[in-house]
């Protein structure tokens, strides 16, 4: 692989650790926006969820927000069900269409996320709504390891306190991910020769999740998170630009 594929994929691979570190979720975000321009669909899909795992694993040792089994567990009952879905999906996908799709999310998603203070909380729905939006990280997990996505959103919108969704959205993406990185296996979806990238990921993305998760503990999000969705949504918009032309014909 050419040495440029290689410093983008680490490049992607650090920012999207400090991102996650920092925030929770986004790895598959950050990375995907990066890589996607350089490497095929599948591929980028294994290293993100791979990166991803890697980046909760370390925020439960180093950013501990409990464990609300009552908030957390329609989230995951419906992500158990989503992700084989997106596992299945993601083979099939289209290059141009996976990039439009990831760039209408990014568009759509980033400036909900910075506009969601100003929004009403949501109040209906209860659990089976909760689990809807477990069914679709969880399909987003399948597809790329996006798996926070929705669910961020949705604490977001249902007004719960900034520990209370970490809580829930860093507990929801560790089981998801675990999941989906079996399903990958066990479908054939990573190969050996995927390895020495995933290899690559790993460590790139160590120390910057590490800065980041540390730099959580004690600084307000607000103005990092506005930053790191305005660099986001952008990276949506090129991707709907390379993605239209080909699809429009």
């Amino acid at each position: 692989m050419p040495s440029s594929v290689t410093l983008i994929v680490a490049l992607g691979a650090a920012v999207a650790g400090f991102v996650q570190g920092l925030s929770g979720f986004a790895f598959g975000l950050v990375a995907m926006s990066i890589w996607v321009w350089v490497i095929d669909p599948q591929l980028a899909a294994a290293l993100a969820v791979s990166g991803a795992l890697a980046g909760q694993v370390i925020a439960a040792f180093t950013v501990r927000r409990g464990f609300a089994i009552g908030l957390l567990a329609p989230f995951v009952l419906g992500g158990l069900a989503g992700v084989p879905l997106g596992a299945f999906l993601l083979p099939h996908l289209d290059i141009h269409w996976f990039k439009a799709v990831l760039g209408a999310v990014l568009v759509l998603w980033c400036p909900a996320m910075l506009l969601s203070k100003d929004l009403p909380r949501i109040t209906f729905g209860g659990r089976i709504a909760d689990a809807v939006v477990g069914l679709g990280g969880g399909v987003l997990g399948g597809l790329g390891g996006f798996t926070g996505t929705l669910p961020t959103l949705w604490c977001t919108l249902r007004g719960y306190e900034r520990d209370v969704q970490r809580a829930v959205i860093q507990n929801f993406n560790l089981s998801m991910l675990a999941v989906t990185l079996v399903v990958y296996v066990a479908s054939g979806l990573i190969t050996r020769s995927m390895l020495p990238m995933i290899g690559l990921v790993l460590p790139a993305m160590l120390v910057p999740a590490l800065i980041g998760a540390r730099i959580y503990v004690g600084l307000s999000e607000a103005g990092f998170r506005g930053l790191v969705l305005s660099l986001l949504t952008a990276s949506g918009v090129a991707l709907l630009v390379s993605a239209l032309p080909h699809l429009l014909r």
